[in-house]
């Protein structure tokens, strides 16, 4: 099991709430909590003092290893911070960002209890994430941007995402034009701090890292993650991009972010593994997502159907983000991710 020290309010017995990875719960048992640990205290008022609270974690789909890793995955992401963010950017385009945001955000939505929402936040008209989740409305960020006074609940933000293979769900970014236009970075910013109240997990489509508002979204992240291509230029331009950010006083997405190299032929350059050798010594993850032709096609991705060797470079990429957003207060059992099952 999973512990979570909730803090104790003065005066009061400490509750150790537990995080149950599908234990079976007897009828008349404790309350069984949404993998958001924000909602503790709403349980915690009507549960005599010592009952534990239960969050049950998903069971890990077969589809997916290394076994300790994902089972590992799996069982933080049932008790995440509050309002958890990833942003996800680059430093130039072209280098797969929106495909990596469908391939993530699938993982994650398959082992987070709860939904998990992305959020398309580039401000011109394109087609990016809406390809690689697919379409079955109308609706996009813009629809989001307009009734954003309405979103109370879910129910009313869902009126207008799309769904993922993999239960993704997605405000994705506006192509149509005819009146409308794709929203500012200021109101997609907007968009993501309201359904952050309403989601245990927002992952976002930022727009390339050229501006200073791109710079405080990746800072503001719990898991800022950028994107490369395997190749010199692209991961040159990443360095770049981290000693600018330092520079700009945003060390913070140095050291808490995750690179992710996107190789897009089956072979990488000796010169590539150097310079990828030479960013694990600056940003403290790097993840190698190995070349995969379904990933290369202009349609929604279902990440269960991914290369076997595709699928365990995006759990452990998964294994990075979740740890930056998983609640600090959450202890995992003594031994459990630490070794494979047999």
């Amino acid at each position: 099991m999973l512990v979570i020290s909730s803090p104790a309010k003065p005066g009061a017995q400490t509750i150790a709430p537990t995080v149950a990875a599908n234990t079976p719960r007897p009828l008349g048992s404790s309350k069984e909590l949404s993998g958001n640990p924000v909602a503790h205290d709403e349980f915690d008022a009507g549960r005599p003092l010592g009952q534990p609270a239960v969050v049950r974690a998903r069971p890990v789909p077969n589809e997916f290893g290394p076994a300790h890793v994902a089972e590992r995955v799996w069982l933080r992401a049932a008790a995440l911070c509050p309002a958890a963010m990833v942003a996800v950017s680059s430093a130039d385009g072209g280098v797969g960002r929106s495909t990596l945001v469908a391939a993530l955000g699938g993982v994650l939505a398959l082992a987070v209890p709860e939904p998990v929402i992305a959020v398309d936040m580039h401000p011109v008209p394109w087609g990016g994430l809406v390809d690689r989740v697919g379409r079955a409305n109308a609706g996009t960020t813009w629809d989001a941007v307009r009734d954003l006074h309405t979103f109370t609940s879910r129910r009313e933000v869902e009126r207008w995402t799309q769904h993922g293979p993999s239960g993704l769900l997605a405000l994705v970014g506006e192509t149509e034009g005819q009146g409308r236009r794709p929203p500012r970075h200021d109101e997609a910013a907007a968009v993501v701090e309201a359904v952050r109240r309403l989601y245990p997990l927002t992952v976002c489509d930022v727009m390339p890292a050229l501006i200073a508002g791109i710079w405080r979204t990746l800072a503001g992240a719990h898991a800022p993650v950028l994107v490369a291509r395997a190749t010199t230029d692209s991961l040159h331009h990443t360095m770049r991009l981290l000693a600018h950010l330092r520079a700009a006083g945003h060390s913070q997405v140095v050291d808490r972010g995750v690179l992710a190299v996107v190789a897009s032929t089956p072979s990488t350059d000796r010169d590539v593994r150097a310079v990828v050798a030479q960013a694990a010594t600056v940003m403290p993850t790097v993840v190698a997502i190995p070349f995969d032709a379904q990933l290369g096609r202009p349609e929604p991705v279902d990440v269960r159907r991914l290369r076997k060797s595709t699928r365990a470079a995006l759990v452990q990429l998964a294994d990075a983000v979740i740890e930056r957003c998983a609640d600090p207060r959450v202890a995992l059992p003594i031994g459990a991710g630490s070794k494979e099952r047999p």
